[in-house]
């Protein structure tokens, strides 16, 4: 049902935990398997037979799967390069072998663990892995079948379930405690979160987004994880600001065609259009641009998208450095890699994160 259901507007990820919630009598190893056999289907969809019943592709697919995940050699790179992911693609990022290889691993589960609430994800909740890499201690990867969204220690706000890359975001924007910041583009409040936990849940965040559902959903969330060093109100990006105040830091984490989520949701690589990534482009200038007229002097800005095209990333970022010759780039340490070369903007790639893509850029505001 979800697989005939799903469409470019609505989405099969949205649909599979619309459904998922409303069957109270599945247990969790009968959701997780579904999981699995809609985002197979998705991910290998090119290599199923169009006129085969979907119950017979979806059984080839999960087979697909598991040959790959024992033995990835097996589908060559070029392969790969001609059947999971769209044709028009190659025109708007560098087409590699490891990053489509990674689209078709299937993804982890990221959790990252509140300042003092290590050991309870260890102890308490188990079956989570150290992240590997050393500038995130508070990162796990979780490879247990509970319902987190059940456990004692979730509902006490120890954890939250977020993306590895998505994590490196707040380690880059580097807030401090007595600082303020906004973040812009809210959403359910990940990145907001985040930015109060390593703030200390002191200074002052405010959280923006169009969209007031998502602002409630922010508001439930922070209850639980006890942040409350956050304001909230709606933004429609324009000119009209929220707020008269000027930030020590802004994080512009802009609507995007999510490009760097093809791995967890394998769906998005058949729905996403050229259309779409030059309408977004514009979208994310426009934002950024409203945005810095907030920034203090000395001030840091940072643009942060899940997304590996180059109009809605580098070229994004050269816009608003030739726009605004007040901003200077901020040179960025890759999170993934210390002790690398420090650059003015990032592109984090699956392969090397883990998790997710994302491009990160940043400025600071000169005297």
């Amino acid at each position: 049902m979800v697989i005939e259901k799903a469409t470019p507007r609505i989405p099969a990820d949205l649909l599979l935990r619309q459904t998922l919630s409303r069957r109270k009598r599945l247990t969790r190893g009968d959701s997780a398997w579904i999981s699995r056999a809609v985002f197979s289907y998705f991910r290998w969809l090119n290599w199923l037979p169009e006129n085969a019943p979907l119950p017979q592709r979806i059984e080839g697919a999960l087979e697909l799967a598991n040959r790959f995940a024992l033995n990835p050699a097996e589908v060559s790179d070029t392969e790969l390069l001609r059947r999971a992911v769209p044709e028009w693609i190659g025109a708007h990022l560098s087409l590699t072998g490891e990053w489509v290889r990674a689209l078709q691993t299937e993804p982890s589960l990221w959790l990252r663990a509140r300042k003092g609430a290590v050991s309870d994800l260890k102890n308490v909740l188990g079956n989570c892995d150290p992240s590997g890499f050393d500038r995130f201690p508070q990162s796990f990867r979780y490879t247990g079948e509970e319902d987190l969204f059940r456990h004692q220690i979730f509902q006490a706000g120890a954890f939250e379930i977020q993306d590895i890359a998505s994590q490196a975001v707040g380690l880059l924007c580097a807030p401090k405690a007595d600082e303020i910041w906004w973040d812009t583009c809210a959403g359910e409040g990940g990145k907001t979160l985040h930015l109060s936990d390593l703030m200390d849940g002191k200074g002052l965040i405010w959280a923006t987004d169009r969209s007031e559902w998502r602002l409630d959903r922010l508001k439930l969330r922070a209850g639980r994880a006890g942040c409350f060093n956050y304001r909230s109100r709606a933004w429609d990006g324009s000119a009209n600001l929220p707020t008269n105040t000027q930030f020590d830091g802004i994080l512009v984490d802009a609507p995007c065609s999510g490009i760097g989520t093809w791995g967890r949701n394998p769906h998005s690589r058949w729905t996403v259009t050229p259309q779409d990534v030059s309408e977004l482009a514009v979208i994310q200038k426009q934002i950024l641009h409203n945005a810095a007229s907030a920034l203090k002097v000395g001030g840091r800005l940072f643009y942060a998208v899940c997304t590996l095209s180059r109009a809605e990333t580098w070229e994004v970022a050269a816009a608003l450095t030739e726009q605004h010759p007040e901003l200077e780039p901020l040179p960025l340490e890759n999170p993934f890699k210390p002790g690398s070369v420090p650059v003015t903007a990032l592109t984090l790639w699956p392969q090397d994160t883990l998790g997710n893509g994302m491009f990160v850029a940043g400025w600071r505001r000169k005297a």
